[in-house]
């Protein structure tokens, strides 16, 4: 679903037969100047799909942005200036705001990650956790925060899970890679997902292109990144599950070259942003 659509849905659920409110008391003729204000500091994202929402409602609706996308903002802020027809600015609101709420807190939660892993030379990655629908705005809001997206789907690259090995009753994983090699579109790579040591001491014999390390301890992490050293293999490391602000830095100190994190999109908090009428 592309951007437009997304928007377009939004507005559909939320206006539905009408603006009653305003249809009722607001004069049809009435124009009105409005700004966008951070009500908090962070991360800004949203400012494409808040025009397309105004310019969906209303193709007169003048609106431009003050800062630019990606941008770190103090709280008060001004985000964008409008222009219009005072019952399109109103219709088209909740919905604009809520798209830039929704992506700036993604990209602002995503920054703070960056930032404790800075010093060390490691990938802030998204997954599949996601809003139904918004995937590509909210791994595009990943971005804003100076992170990097993972698969976007299932079909872009191959990711060996516990649940494949699973129903396959097959515990060489060398034969499973070699398998998905022979088979795979022409440059796609391969990540396998390990759960223990034994596990990753075979995946560096099975040499996929990348390896995930599930759910591991600190210990644990620290022990397959010196196998890895000993068996002089190059094999990119990640590292998922149970990542958090408070340890996202000792896991990136570890040596890893990725640290997948699904609080970025599943639990991230929305920023505080709002309209207001200036006339």
């Amino acid at each position: 679903m592309k951007t437009l659509s997304m928007i377009k849905l939004a507005l559909r659920e939320d206006i539905a037969k009408g603006d009653i409110t305003s249809k009722l008391i607001i004069p049809a003729k009435k124009r009105i100047k409005a700004v966008i204000i951070a009500k908090e500091g962070g991360v800004v994202c949203g400012l494409g799909a808040v025009r397309s929402a105004f310019e969906a409602v209303d193709k007169e609706v003048r609106f431009s942005a003050q800062v630019r996308e990606g941008s770190r903002v103090a709280r008060g802020k001004v985000l964008a200036r409008l222009e219009g027809r005072a019952l399109s600015i109103l219709k088209a609101e909740r919905v604009a705001l809520n798209f830039l709420g929704r992506l700036s807190g993604i990209a602002s939660l995503t920054a703070k990650f960056v930032q404790r892993a800075r010093p060390y030379r490691v990938r802030i990655m998204d997954t599949r956790k996601t809003t139904p629908g918004l995937r590509i705005l909210e791994k595009f809001a990943v971005r804003c925060g100076g992170g990097f997206n993972h698969r976007m789907g299932l079909w872009d690259q191959i990711l060996i899970k516990d649940n494949h090995l699973h129903l396959l009753h097959q515990k060489d994983l060398q034969e499973i890679v070699k398998k998905a090699r022979k088979k795979r579109p022409r440059g796609m790579k391969i990540e396998l997902e390990v759960k223990t040591l034994a596990q990753f001491k075979q995946a560096l014999e099975a040499r996929p292109d990348i390896i995930m390390l599930d759910n591991m301890s600190l210990k644990e992490i620290n022990k397959a990144v010196a196998m890895r050293h000993k068996a002089r293999s190059r094999i990119p490391i990640e590292v998922s599950g149970g990542i958090s602000l408070d340890n996202v830095r000792r896991i990136a100190a570890c040596g890893v070259e990725m640290i997948s994190v699904g609080e970025l999109t599943h639990s991230a908090k929305a920023l505080d942003v709002s309209l207001e009428v200036v006339e």
